[in-house]
């Protein structure tokens, strides 16, 4: 459905009336930005609803490090802008496309290499507005960190999957870029690097980044140049010069680890977990808390292998996605979802099956 916008007209009341009608006729919608993190979950039940039009910087103030934009402003625009000021995003979102908007990185609430060691997309949330499934143009947040009582309804919208709501604006915590980075490499074996990435988490180093692959381990420094040179001598290993492009292509998923079509999924375990048992290619990454595999899996052994260490399991690209793409939520947790469902979205009308399958009849709102 597309939102007609006049000369001048504001993006966002276009898109609530055009959400009005569409929720006056009952029309499910799948909700589209830029398209690139389109694979990711299931196929959302819908007619293309598009927003990536509702874009640009709003306020932006390097000295209070907090930056509000359109949730259609491309990625690659407002990391720039950060960059000019020497300042960043610290969970590095992942891309995946040219097209990348800042709302899409929002909902679908995917972090990069840094997340461990300086926090999740979630975390940098001060405030959003969004369409909840009523057409209501809402608020919530602000533009300083605060305690909440209650829900936090902008960070519950992080990784929802623009199934609570379609956003219209974001206001996010920025960081100033470390003075210097480095990234070193060791040669070792899979659970000696998980040993070696849990003891360095313990320590007073100045670590961004930390990932196992092709029996290389590879760690990021970021800080001060002295801070960064004295975790050198203590780490040791070779120093990679091409250490950016390769977090970059990890964030991307562009190292020939990636390649291929074999199904890829995303198991997340605490980081100080064996290695798994299950055959096929692994990469670890976040410190050993974030591991990838690829490889022809029955959906329930790699389930299996990974709630046996406290852990979840996601088929993040590739496989049959007309099933359980995300790890089964247990029965509380899967009915205060769709509660959370009914409440921001009566009729079951933004990206209705997004995050799982229907529920049944009796049970309200799709999702």
């Amino acid at each position: 459905m597309e939102a007609a916008v006049q000369p001048g007209a504001d993006e966002g009341q276009a898109l609530q009336e055009a959400l009005s009608r569409a929720v006056e006729e009952k029309i499910p919608l799948e909700i589209i930005g830029g398209g690139s993190k389109r694979f990711y979950g299931r196929r959302a039940r819908g007619e293309p609803f598009h927003v990536a039009g509702h874009r640009g910087v709003v306020d932006y103030e390097p000295t209070e490090l907090v930056v509000t934009a359109r949730a259609g402003t491309p990625l690659q625009e407002l990391e720039a802008l950060l960059e000019a000021h020497g300042q960043m995003l610290a969970f590095e979102p992942p891309h995946f496309g040219e097209t990348a908007t800042l709302g899409g990185a929002i909902a679908c609430g995917l972090s990069g290499p840094r997340r461990p060691y300086a926090g999740a997309a979630r975390d940098f949330v001060l405030g959003v507005e969004y369409l909840n499934g009523k057409a209501e143009r809402l608020h919530c947040g602000g533009r300083v960190m605060k305690n909440v009582a209650g829900y936090d309804v902008s960070r519950l919208m992080v990784g929802a999957l623009g199934t609570l709501g379609v956003l219209l604006r974001v206001s996010l915590k920025v960081v100033p870029r470390p003075a210097r980075e480095l990234t070193l490499v060791l040669q070792t074996v899979p659970q000696d690097a998980i040993d070696q990435m849990n003891r360095w988490a313990g320590r007073p180093l100045p670590l961004s980044a930390a990932c196992y692959a092709d029996d290389q381990l590879y760690v990021r420094l970021s800080g001060t140049e002295r801070g960064v040179r004295a975790a050198r001598r203590s780490i040791g290993g070779d120093e990679l010069p091409s250490g950016d492009r390769f977090w970059r292509d990890l964030r991307e998923q562009r190292l020939a680890f990636f390649a291929g079509d074999a199904p890829l999924w995303r198991v997340s375990v605490p980081p100080a977990a064996p290695p798994a048992s299950l055959s096929g290619a692994w990469l670890l990454d976040w410190g050993g808390a974030q591991r990838w595999l690829r490889g022809e899996q029955p959906v329930a052994a790699v389930r299996e292998a990974a709630a046996a260490v406290g852990g979840h399991a996601t088929l993040f690209r590739g496989g049959d996605r007309r099933g359980d793409v995300f790890h089964p939520l247990a029965p509380g947790l899967l009915a205060l979802h769709r509660r959370l469902k009914r409440a921001f979205d009566p009729r079951g009308l933004l990206n209705p099956d997004r995050l799982c399958a229907p529920a049944p009849p009796a049970g309200g709102a799709r999702d």
